[in-house]
């Protein structure tokens, strides 16, 4: 399979929360169409039968700093390498419209694969409400 990371990739509003919902997250359903809307930018991938299989996005005001978030792989498309073309892509959109600085909030369990993207650790907080 070709890895064409597709920026602003045209996607339905239950596309994302299916996917979501198949690595074993909550779907937010209401949160799509709306985050197409207010985010940046987002990327995508579709497989030969369409299905997307890798969505991430990047938010903030569009000024020096954004915020990376949703990189899903779907569960038989994961170590494959997309999730690393996902990241790369979205950085280098990032990059090109002007962000300087992209964070992102991950389990432990991913710190060795965003290293890998190029992220560096650093000391952050982090508000839930309850």
């Amino acid at each position: 399979m070709v890895l064409e990371i597709v920026i602003n990739l045209p996607i339905e509003p239950k596309e994302v929360p299916t996917l979501r919902e198949l690595v074993g997250w909550d779907g937010r359903h209401s949160d799509y169409p709306i985050l197409f809307e207010r985010c940046n930018f987002w990327a995508g991938l579709r497989d030969d039968k369409n299905e997307l299989i890798a969505f991430g996005y990047i938010a903030g005001m569009g000024l020096q700093h954004g915020y990376m978030e949703d990189i899903i792989i779907h569960p038989q498309h994961q170590r494959k390498g997309i999730g690393k073309a996902l990241v790369t892509r979205l950085l280098e959109e990032a990059e090109h419209s002007g962000i300087e600085i992209v964070t992102l909030t991950h389990d432990k369990k991913h710190e060795a694969f965003y290293s890998n993207c190029g992220f560096a650790r650093c000391s952050a907080g982090l508000w839930r409400k309850e």
